[in-house]
C-alpha cells in the first residue's frame, strides 16, 4: 500500500548558513512562479515606500536582517530544507534520530508548504529566506491565494488517491483546494485544550510528535492514531473525531477530560 502524504508548515525559525548553491528539485512546474515571487519580493524591498514592517511582520534587527536574507537569495548558500527548517515542530520530530526507513518516508511522502516556494520537499536545497504564506506582496497580494491555482495543480498530481495528512495551519491550509476526489482521504487534526478548546501554545509541539508518529507507524484513518499518545497527555478522542468519507478530523485531548454532551 502506497504510504500517506504528510503536508506541513515551514518554520518561520531557520539555521543559517549552508554548503551549496543548488536549488529546489521538487515539483519544476511552480519554478516560473517562485522566480516570479523571487523578483517581486526584491522589487519591492528596494522601493523607498516599502512598509517591510508589514511585510514581515517583525521590527528592528529582526527586520533588518529579513530584509538582507531576502535581498541575497540568489546568491546564498543553501541546505536542504529539513536542515533549514527548525522551530519547534521540526525539534519535536527531530529528523535526525528517526530509523533509517523512517527518514525515507519522510523525504518521500512529506510536502512542506511555502509563501516563498510554493511546495518544498525535505530534500530541497534552500537559501536562508523569510516570507510568510499569509503575507501580502505587492503586485500579488495575499500569498496563499496567489499561489493556490499552480500549488493545487502540482500538488493534485502527487496526492492522486492517497491518504493526506493534513498539518497545516489555516493561512497555508488555504493555498490548497483540492480537486473533488482527489485524495483517498484527507485527514486533519484537533488538539482540544482543558476547556475543549482549540489549543494554541503546544500545536506545533503536538504536530511535530504526531508527524514523527506518522512517518514511522504510517496510518490510514483516524481509527490507526489511537495507539498514539503525546507525552503532555494528549489521546485520541474517536468519539469527538469526524469523517465523511473524503475528510476526516482526528481530535486529541488531555488524558481523562470528558468528551462535552
Amino acid at each position: 500500500m502506497t504510504n500517506p502524504v504528510l503536508l506541513l508548515p515551514p518554520s518561520e525559525k531557520k539555521r543559517p548558513g549552508g554548503d551549496r548553491h543548488r536549488w529546489l528539485e521538487s515539483f519544476p512546474s511552480l519554478d516560473p512562479y517562485r522566480h516570479e515571487v523571487i523578483e517581486a519580493l526584491q522589487r519591492y524591498l528596494r522601493r523607498p515606500d516599502a512598509h517591510h514592517q508589514r511585510l514581515f511582520g517583525v521590527k528592528g534587527d529582526a527586520l533588518k536582517e529579513a530584509v538582507e536574507k531576502n535581498l541575497a537569495l540568489l546568491d546564498s548558500p543553501t541546505r536542504p530544507a529539513i536542515e533549514r527548517y527548525t522551530g519547534v515542530l521540526y525539534d519535536e520530530l527531530d529528523y535526525p534520530s528517526l530509523s533509517r526507513a523512517a527518514r525515507e518516508s519522510f523525504d518521500s511522502d512529506a510536502v512542506i508548504f511555502s509563501g516563498l516556494w510554493g511546495l518544498v520537499r525535505p530534500t530541497d536545497q534552500l537559501p536562508d529566506y523569510k516570507l510568510k504564506m499569509g503575507a501580502a506582496l505587492p503586485p500579488m497580494g495575499r500569498l496563499a491565494t496567489w499561489w493556490r491555482p499552480p500549488l493545487c495543480s502540482a500538488l493534485d498530481e502527487f496526492v492522486a488517491d492517497r491518504v493526506v495528512w493534513d498539518l497545516l495551519p489555516q493561512e497555508h491550509e488555504t493555498a490548497w483546494r483540492a480537486a473533488s476526489g482527489t485524495q483517498r482521504l484527507r485527514i486533519g487534526v484537533r488538539f482540544l485544550d482543558e476547556r475543549g478548546r482549540r489549543i494554541a501554545h503546544w500545536n506545533k509541539l503536538l504536530k511535530g510528535s504526531l508527524a514523527r508518529y506518522i512517518v514511522e507507524k504510517h496510518p490510514t484513518s483516524v481509527e490507526d492514531l489511537a495507539p498514539f499518545e503525546h507525552p503532555a497527555g494528549y489521546i485520541l478522542d474517536l468519539e469527538s473525531s469526524l469523517s465523511d468519507g473524503r475528510t476526516a478530523a482526528a481530535v486529541f485531548r488531555k488524558a481523562g477530560l470528558e468528551t462535552p454532551h
